[in-house]
């Protein structure tokens, strides 16, 4: 039986291209240990963990006449020295230096005739520091056969492992004959899939609504009201390059934690979440942002994000984590930050009370949902859907809220990197971890010169709801 790509991963493989390269990424930035971390480490570490996720040993193999969808097959020259690599930044060392280095090398497409992923060691950070920059693809993080890299290597324990023994060896790849007899077989058996793979957008829909949101019926209502209301205009959208900047921003959760105590003490507001402060932060950086490039900005003026959020109810019978993908338009036009906020928290809050949020439990069979995974789904629902619903997207991830360990290396930093969809010069990821909020800025090289302005503005937004609330 060959293992068959479903029409949702290699529809990411069909639509990359030079300007769209389908990978999401991580940047875990670490405190090494007194004995120090190297890439013989690294290697080490990344040769046991890679047992757990066998789909990190495979590469894709099309159908010959492409039949059918391309398959995965055991990759037999598989070469852990290729994916993980060695780098490091000049001094100081500096993050906007470690900026560039991820803005380069994550707008570089991944070689389609090896496993699709990468690694990267980068040392000479400041502080004696090093970090780990991975590069998945989309068709590979499907949430059930395969999680992202970056959930696998680190861990609540610090400590060295003992190398494992390397026992695996590859099984041999099906023929070209093979493989075009079983897509006939598959034809055969299962006619239906014919008209699937064939109208791949429709199946795409199918299959991300099965997996990620669980209601096709959900979806489409959504769909059918948002096309009814196409996304505003915005200079976020617009013909994208092939190459990218990156910015990097580290807050306290305890800053949203204390604007949300303030908002809902005593007023009736027990609907606004932390949530809802972190997009009121973007939403006054993007207002900020659009004014300083001369941007008319008026009173009803909104950006519609589109949102996929990760949650889990405290006491809820099933211990899986929730996602959550919400249509949110932040009105940008709003003055005053408390009542960005507001508005904010009551179209989610709307959202979901009244289901028009395509929303459902996580896939049941994957234990340990980890941020880079859900970071990694949020980006494919996105890339999946119309460019004409929303403007961009943002990912929220509530992470972990001890240390993680990669051996006995302490992280002390997790920026999500999330890819840029066809006519969208910026994504934003987030993810909470250990106590503070780290934002990942992926952006258009060529549109956003300014994205590092963007960054500014949004810290000055979540000031100003510090100091407002």
């Amino acid at each position: 039986m060959v293992d068959r790509l479903t029409s949702l991963d290699a529809s990411f493989l069909y639509l990359e291209d030079a300007a769209m390269p389908m990978h999401v990424g991580s940047v875990m930035v670490f405190d090494p240990p007194k004995e120090g971390f190297d890439y013989e480490n690294i290697i080490d570490l990344v040769s046991n963990r890679i047992a757990f996720v066998p789909r990190y040993r495979q590469r894709v193999q099309h159908t010959p006449g492409r039949i059918s969808n391309p398959v995965w097959v055991d990759d037999a020259d598989f070469d852990i020295t290729y994916h993980v690599r060695r780098s490091a930044l000049p001094k100081p060392g500096s993050v906007a230096q470690l900026e560039e280095f991820v803005g380069r090398i994550q707008a570089r497409a991944l070689d389609r005739d090896r496993p699709l992923w990468e690694l990267y060691l980068v040392e000479g950070l400041e502080r004696g520091r090093f970090a780990i920059v991975t590069k998945t693809h989309q068709a590979l993080v499907d949430g059930v056969n395969a999680i992202d890299i970056g959930q696998v290597i680190v861990d609540p324990d610090a400590g060295r492992e003992d190398q494992i023994p390397h026992t695996w060896r590859a099984r041999p790849a099906p023929s070209g004959l093979e493989l075009i007899a079983d897509g006939i077989w598959s034809m055969v058996r299962s006619p239906g899939r014919v008209i699937q793979d064939s109208v791949h957008t429709v199946s795409n829909m199918h299959t991300l609504t099965r997996r990620v949101a669980g209601s096709a019926t959900d979806l489409l209502g959504m769909l059918a009201r948002t096309a009814a209301r196409p996304a505003p205009h915005s200079p976020l959208n617009t013909a994208i390059g092939g190459y990218r900047r990156y910015v990097m921003l580290e807050s306290k959760l305890g800053d949203y934690q204390k604007v949300r105590t303030r908002i809902t003490k005593g007023n009736g507001n027990e609907h606004v979440t932390v949530h809802d402060v972190v997009l009121a932060a973007v939403t006054g950086g993007l207002r900020a942002w659009l004014m300083a490039r001369g941007q008319a900005v008026d009173s009803g003026a909104t950006i519609r994000a589109m949102v996929p959020v990760s949650t889990h109810s405290v006491g809820d019978d099933d211990e899986q984590d929730q996602v959550t993908a919400c249509f949110v338009d932040l009105p940008v036009g709003e003055p005053n930050a408390r009542m960005r906020l507001h508005q904010i928290a009551y179209s989610m809050q709307q959202q979901v009370d009244s289901r028009t949020a395509v929303g459902a439990r996580s896939l049941s069979s994957l234990s340990g949902f980890a941020p880079p995974t859900l970071h990694s789904l949020g980006a494919r629902l996105g890339n999946a859907m119309s460019r004409r619903m929303f403007n961009l997207v943002i990912t929220n991830v509530p992470g972990p809220q001890q240390a993680l360990y990669a051996a006995d290396a302490e992280m002390v930093g997790s920026y999500p990197v999330i890819p840029l969809a066809k006519g969208q010069a910026l994504a934003i990821g987030l993810t909470s971890y250990n106590g503070k909020v780290y934002f990942g800025l992926t952006a258009d090289r060529d549109s956003m010169p300014d994205v590092e302005m963007l960054g500014q503005c949004i810290e000055e937004a979540l000031a100003e709801l510090v100091t407002e609330s």
